[in-house]
């Protein structure tokens, strides 16, 4: 798993796999990519109707730390869990899942960060 140290340089971006590599479990990656191309698609819309080029620095600013935190963190997480061969370790984290699913408060922020609309909000303030 890897992530550039910045998502543009000059006048080109970087979007997804070509910003950031991650372990395909869960789909991480091609949600993040799509997040990113949504995100960068608006910096574009905003430079073609003669804002600078400087806003692609506001991309840069709003998903590499989603990439680096959300995307690259949860593929790490789901690649551990699939990957995990202790039987008490796997039922420790079945039992941890399953206290999850039982409380609704901590249900819904799961559900938040692992269908990525939490990133989708960080972003937005790190625009």
């Amino acid at each position: 798993m890897r992530i550039v140290e910045t998502y543009y340089r000059g006048r080109v971006a970087l979007a997804g796999d070509a910003a950031h590599i991650n372990s395909p479990s869960g789909g991480m990656g091609m949600n993040g990519g799509i997040h990113d191309a949504f995100a960068l698609t608006e910096i574009i819309r905003q430079i073609w109707a003669g804002g600078s080029l400087d806003l692609l620095a506001s991309y840069d600013r709003s998903r590499r730390p989603i990439a680096a935190d959300e995307i690259l963190g949860q593929a790490d997480e789901n690649r551990g869990r699939m990957q995990e061969r202790d039987e008490s370790v796997r039922r420790g984290l079945l039992t941890e899942l399953q206290a999850i699913a039982a409380d609704p408060q901590k249900l819904h922020a799961r559900m938040l960060r692992s269908s990525m609309i939490a990133g989708l909000r960080k972003a937005e303030t790190l625009a």
